[in-house]
């Protein structure tokens, strides 16, 4: 890239969360290889963030590049309405596989927001098939975050999220006192509770959980039952709540939210997008709760970061309600649903993380972030540090400046992106040891100079 070209690149492009009257400055990329990114000078970063936790594998990966050129010989795309084609079969067959039984019907979608609007309208539809009126309202944590569209913006935390400029233009829905971050997570010790280990532990509605804060659990109790007859379903993120703050907590909480989901006849959606395929240690999110929502959205790794695509998945039971709406069918279809490209390197990629030792990996990246990390909380700038599968994060008191903050990251090399007061890394799962190293080094060079 020239200097040319960044000029206009400055004065023309409108990047994500950036001013137009003072845009931030952006690294040129000119290629991208493995775990590497290349700056037009010749220079390479290492990319700790996976373009925006989607390239799983890395980039320029063999497997992935030949099942596009694959596919792209035969067609780039055809339109879904009233056409099938072999990519879309295979992905979709892969997806119905991998998941949970009971999660049969697999609508595929543009991007992961646009799986949030279709899992939003199909707890709609699940309602007018039932032949219940009013519900037509949905509950989620605070701290949560599920996209951009009006839909998934009406979801996001209102006051604390990104969104809240919008507020008076978003539906009004119900929003429920987030779980507490896992002390575990931080490195700490929970409370003796007697169970044997908190991620085993087998809570049921009858004997209460002695994990979960039972006041907590029993203010979304009464919450949710209030607004019963008009919430057409809860959505929260299982696990990691990404965005809205990269909160991790307990699963016995989202046993708890199931069980009381279940007392009170209410949808379950679960947004996967960026916990699914493998980021925190399971494949998804649901499965450190060992149960299965009723809806689930799926995107980011889907295809390994090379193209854009989502997908929603729902029950038999779910799918055919909606069918029995008044519509008679599910009122959605993207120009681009199930584009045989994004179909062909989504199932290249499912395949080659299924193949690959991906949950060693996930490990040994996890055992690095905490030996790295956890040590920065007894910095003064620090906050509080927490780490999951291939999640590390660095939350500081103060919000970080982005510009600032990347200069410093890249004369160590890497490339993160802070937002908020997050200092965060989700790292491709093919990131070497030395790699991975470099990134905490750079995290903590950060953390340090802030104190």
């Amino acid at each position: 890239m020239t200097p040319e070209d960044l000029k206009f690149d400055q004065r023309h492009l409108w990047h994500p969360y950036t001013s137009t009257l003072r845009p931030l400055p952006c690294a040129p990329v000119v290629a991208a290889d493995g775990c590497e990114l290349q700056l037009a000078d010749g220079s390479r970063l290492i990319d700790g963030m996976s373009s925006w936790w989607s390239a799983i594998h890395g980039y320029n990966v063999p497997e992935l590049n030949a099942a596009l050129s694959d596919q792209m010989s035969k067609m780039s795309h055809v339109m879904f309405g009233g056409i099938t084609h072999p990519a879309a079969v295979a992905l979709g067959r892969r997806l119905v596989d991998i998941t949970a039984p009971e999660l049969e019907a697999v609508f595929l979608a543009d991007s992961g927001s646009v799986s949030v609007e279709v899992a939003l309208k199909m707890a709609l539809q699940y309602w007018q098939g039932r032949g219940v009126a009013g519900k037509h309202r949905f509950a989620a944590f605070r701290y949560g975050y599920h996209g951009d569209t009006f839909g998934a913006m009406s979801v996001t935390d209102p006051d604390n999220g990104m969104h809240r400029l919008f507020k008076g233009f978003l539906a009004e829905n119900i929003f429920l006192t987030e779980p507490p971050i896992d002390p575990a997570c931080m490195g700490k010790s929970a409370p003796d509770t007697g169970a044997d280990d908190g991620r085993s532990c087998t809570c049921s509605a009858r004997n209460g959980c002695p994990i979960a804060d039972p006041a907590l659990i029993a203010e979304w109790r009464q919450t949710l039952a209030t607004h019963r007859d008009e919430l057409a379903a809860v959505i929260v993120e299982p696990i990691v709540q990404g965005a809205g703050g990269m909160r991790i907590y307990h699963p016995c909480y989202l046993r708890q939210l199931k069980q009381i989901c279940e007392e009170l006849d209410l949808l379950l959606i679960f947004d996967e997008i960026a916990v699914g395929f493998g980021r925190t240690g399971k494949l998804f999110g649901y499965e450190h709760a060992d149960l299965v929502p009723d809806i689930m959205t799926i995107g980011k790794a889907l295809t390994g970061g090379y193209m854009t695509l989502a997908a929603t998945l729902a029950t038999a039971d779910v799918a055919a309600t909606v069918c029995r709406s008044e519509a008679g069918v599910f009122m959605h279809g993207p120009t681009f649903m199930a584009n045989p490209l994004a179909c062909s390197v989504a199932e290249a990629s499912i395949k080659l993380l299924l193949e690959s030792p991906w949950q060693t990996r996930l490990r040994s990246i996890e055992a690095h972030l905490q030996q790295a990390l956890w040590p920065l909380a007894e910095l003064a700038a620090v906050a509080s540090v927490r780490v999951i599968g291939g999640i590390g994060v660095v939350e500081m008191h103060e919000a970080i400046d982005v510009a600032s903050a990347q200069a410093l990251l890249a004369e160590h090399g890497v490339w993160l992106r802070p937002f908020g007061k997050m200092l965060y890394t989700m790292p491709p799962y093919t990131i070497s040891s030395a790699q991975l190293a470099k990134l905490t080094e750079a995290m903590a060079a950060y953390a340090r100079s802030a104190s």
